[in-house]
């Protein structure tokens, strides 16, 4: 199984950006997907989640800028950064609970990071 996330760069204070993570391999069903941050020097902390029936919840930094969506039929979640401040930069990460098969319980995966840079 692998998660590929993509989508980060450079940007302005003020700019959107939109990060994209799907999963692939020997999958057989996806449950939640969520969106972490590292910043320098700091802990990985929890951006968003999405849960397969499409509840959302989002940490308190980031609601009303950020929005998370998925595309089942792509194993695809996205994370829509809009007004981006400075204190965004980081190291954004993907993680998916899954299943390989029917029978078996639900793993966390982890995706390698995408770095997203916003500069005053």
């Amino acid at each position: 199984v692998q998660l590929q996330a993509s989508g980060g760069g450079l940007v302005q204070a003020g700019g959107s950006l939109t990060l994209s993570c799907k999963a692939s391999g020997s999958i057989f069903s996806i449950n939640a997907m969520r969106w972490y941050r590292q910043a320098p020097g700091k802990q990985r902390e929890l951006v968003a989640t999405i849960a397969t029936g499409g509840i959302t919840n989002y940490a308190d930094s980031v609601k009303g800028r950020f929005a998370i969506s998925r595309d089942n039929a792509k194993n695809t979640v996205y994370l829509q950064m809009s007004s981006l401040k400075p204190e965004d930069t980081a190291v954004y990460y993907c993680r998916a609970q899954l299943s390989l098969a029917e029978s078996d319980p639900l793993y966390w995966y982890w995706g390698q990071g995408t770095q997203v840079t916003v500069s005053s």
